[in-house]
């Protein structure tokens, strides 16, 4: 007997399906999509590409949040009352966007179950992926901190798994995310490379086997 399956749900065909007033806009590498500040009128929905959320303080540090890639939306505190954007986007590689206006997307939510159901299964996910950052920053280490955020960059265990090879990172932005220097994560980068969890070609390629920094005790 053979199981139909159910074909994959498409942000982008749903919504020029249903009528939903939409832009679709590109970006090279290290273009500003929005800044902190801006205003808080769209929601935006990645296309292609992959993109930083990154936070200033009144200070001048800066400070990565969030790397995000087909499939991910961003810019959605505009849906809690945020009338200004709390963190700042830009694309990190050739990056293309849908941007649905704030009062379309609420008007869409409201009447499309099953954008509705898409969008919420997404904003719940994404909580626990916070929620797994917070417990990661706390209890392990830097070395394994390296390791879950080089393999969710090449998003290990996504269906599509199309970014294996991951586009140019600074050390300086891996250090930002993991929360520690740029002379340890080049150290537990040189580490991996010597036991085969990640090769350079034309790129950092992330091989599965670094899971087991991960995994074990």
């Amino acid at each position: 007997m053979t199981t139909k399956q159910t074909p994959a749900f498409d942000v982008d065909v749903f919504l020029s399906a249903a009528g939903v007033g939409t832009t679709r806009a590109s970006y090279e590498p290290a273009d500003v999509i929005f800044s902190q500040g801006d205003a808080a009128d769209s929601i935006l929905y990645i296309q292609t590409g992959a993109v930083t959320l990154s936070v200033s303080s009144h200070t001048g540090k800066e400070g990565v949040v969030a790397m995000l890639g087909p499939g991910d939306f961003f810019g959605e505190p505009a849906l809690a009352g945020h009338a200004v954007r709390l963190e700042a986007a830009t694309a990190r590689t050739a990056t293309t966007v849908l941007v649905v206006p704030k009062a379309e997307m609420i008007r869409a939510l409201h009447a499309e179950q099953a954008l509705s159901d898409r969008f919420i299964t997404y904003v719940l996910a994404r909580n626990v992926r916070i929620e797994a950052d917070l417990v990661d920053q706390l209890f392990n280490g830097s070395e394994k901190r390296l390791a879950r955020t080089l393999l969710l960059l090449a998003r290990y265990g996504k269906p599509d798994q199309t970014d294996r090879v991951l586009p140019k990172l600074s050390q300086e932005t891996l250090a930002d995310m993991v929360g520690t220097t740029r002379s340890r994560v080049n150290f537990f980068i040189n580490k991996f490379k010597k036991l085969g969890f990640i090769e350079y070609n034309g790129g950092l390629q992330v091989n599965p086997s670094l899971l087991t920094v991960i995994i074990r005790d």
